[in-house]
């Protein structure tokens, strides 16, 4: 039973992955927008962030209720290590979603306020590329060091090869939608992990 919950947990977060991955194609999407109009279009964003959160929380909601071992030892110094480091990646997480939750749920259609897509290189976008994806790598990295049990290390290696998967797709895509100001941008600023001296003296630059 130990290894059986375990096989289906690896198998629930490949599937959610994969299909969390079909569902954000461009072909996909255009199958869909072909099937049901441009005018109902329009909520399909909308729709995919609460089936993507619907099925989320039903796969965590799994994850906690399983049994598992531990792979580390615990300790008091690593597990409030681990609780400042989620700490940090929760804010950055939290900022990054203050900002674009309107725009990346697709709540925005139900206010007429839809925001075109704008290259961002201003905020957290100074320091990082892809801040929420920094952000929440650092929350369930920290996680695990604070409960670090085979569950949460199988969820956290999976996230963690998806994203760097989706950040090459996202990267390629801005290329072909930014152009050279994405070029310019991205070789001036890392893609996860910002520099130490960007962080010690920061200034503002305009790409």
């Amino acid at each position: 039973m130990f290894l059986f919950s375990h096989i289906l947990l690896a198998a629930s977060w490949l599937f959610y992955v994969f299909l969390h991955s079909v569902l954000a194609t461009i072909w996909f999407k255009s199958v869909i927008e072909r099937t049901v109009g441009k005018h109902y279009f329009r909520f399909y964003r909308l729709s995919y962030s609460l089936f993507a959160f619907i099925t989320l929380a039903g796969i965590m909601t799994f994850q906690f209720s399983i049994k598992s071992s531990l792979v580390l030892n615990r300790s008091l110094p690593l597990s409030i290590f681990g609780i400042l480091l989620s700490v940090a990646g929760l804010a950055v997480m939290a900022a990054c979603i203050k900002k674009y939750f309107m725009n990346l749920s697709g709540v925005d259609v139900l206010t007429n306020k839809v925001r075109g897509q704008v290259l961002e290189v201003n905020g957290l976008h100074e320091y990082v590329r892809h801040p929420l994806y920094s952000g929440t790598l650092l929350f369930i990295w920290a996680l695990f060091l604070v409960f670090p049990y085979l569950s949460n290390l199988i969820a956290c290696t999976i996230i963690t090869v998806y994203t760097f998967l989706g950040i090459g797709i996202e990267e390629r895509k801005l290329v072909m939608e930014f152009g050279e100001s994405y070029r310019v941008y991205s070789s001036r600023i890392p893609m996860l992990i910002p520099s130490i001296g960007k962080l010690i003296f920061s200034k503002k630059k305009t790409y």
